[in-house]
C-alpha cells in the first residue's frame, strides 16, 4: 500500500461502534428526525434511512481511560471525527468509559490496525463493567500519558492524548493536546498509513477492512479541471 494523507489517520471518518457495540440509543439518535418515509430514487436500490450503509466505512477508534481503581480500560467506538483543528468528537452511550471520563476528564484515542484486529474487536465485545482486566487479558501493556490523566496503549502505534472539553447528550468533545507515533509507522517523519495499516468497519458486510492504496493527491488530483 502507498502512503495516504494524515487526515484519515487523525480520525478517519464519522461512524459508530462496531457490530453489536452500542452507541446512542435509537431514541436519542432519532430525536430530531421525522418518521416520514423516504421517497425512492429511481434506478437505484433504496434502503431508507435506517440501514447499516449510512456512513460506511467506519473507523475503528480505540478509547482508553483509567477507571476509579486506576486500571486501564479500552473500548472500540466509531462514531468519531475531527471537529476542529485540535478537537475531536465521539458519540457515546453510557459505558464504563463514560464513567471513567467523568472522573478523570481525559482519554486517549488510538486506531485499530491489521495487527490488532482480534484484540481490538475484543475490546468492543466485552464491557469493562464486567471484565476489569480487559487490557491484561489480551496481553497489551500501557504507559501513563505524560500530558493527560489517561493510559497510552503501547501496542497501538498512533495515539492522540485528549482532554474532555464537554460531554453532553451523548456527544464527547475532546481537545487533542498531543499526538505520538511509533517510529515504525513513520516515513520522512510523517505518519504513513501504509505502515500503520489501520482498519475500518464495513457495516454492510459486518467485517473489518484494511485501508487501501492511495488513489489520488489531496488538493492536487482535481487541478486538471482548473
Amino acid at each position: 500500500m502507498k502512503q495516504v494523507i494524515l487526515s484519515f489517520a487523525l480520525l478517519l471518518t464519522l461512524a459508530s461502534c462496531t457490530g453489536g457495540k452500542s452507541n446512542q440509543s435509537n431514541e436519542n439518535v432519532n430525536m430530531n428526525t421525522t418518521e416520514e418515509k423516504a421517497k425512492e430514487v429511481a434506478g437505484r436500490k433504496n434502503f431508507g434511512a435506517d440501514h447499516a450503509l449510512v456512513t460506511t466505512p467506519q473507523p475503528c477508534v480505540m478509547i482508553a481511560t483509567w477507571d476509579k481503581d486506576h486500571n486501564p480500560d479500552v473500548m472500540m467506538a466509531a462514531w468519531a471525527g475531527q471537529l476542529d483543528y485540535k478537537q475531536i468528537v465521539i458519540s457515546l452511550a453510557r459505558h464504563k468509559t463514560t464513567e471513567n471520563l467523568e472522573q478523570t476528564g481525559a482519554f486517549t484515542v488510538s486506531f485499530a490496525d491489521e495487527r490488532t484486529v482480534a484484540e481490538s474487536d475484543y475490546f468492543g465485545l466485552v464491557s469493562g463493567n464486567k471484565v476489569s482486566d480487559k487490557v491484561a487479558r489480551v496481553r497489551f501493556t500501557v504507559t501513563p500519558s505524560p500530558n493527560v490523566d489517561a493510559p497510552i496503549i503501547n501496542e497501538y502505534p498512533l495515539t492522540l492524548e485528549c482532554r474532555v472539553v464537554s460531554f453532553e447528550d451523548g456527544m464527547l468533545i475532546g481537545e487533542v493536546v498531543n499526538q505520538s507515533a511509533d517510529e515504525s509507522i513513520l516515513t520522512d517523519g510523517k505518519v504513513d498509513l501504509a505502515k500503520l495499516k489501520p482498519i475500518v468497519f464495513d457495516a454492510a458486510g459486518m467485517c473489518y477492512r484494511a485501508v487501501g492504496d492511495s488513489v489520488g493527491q489531496a488538493w492536487g488530483s482535481g487541478k486538471k479541471f482548473q
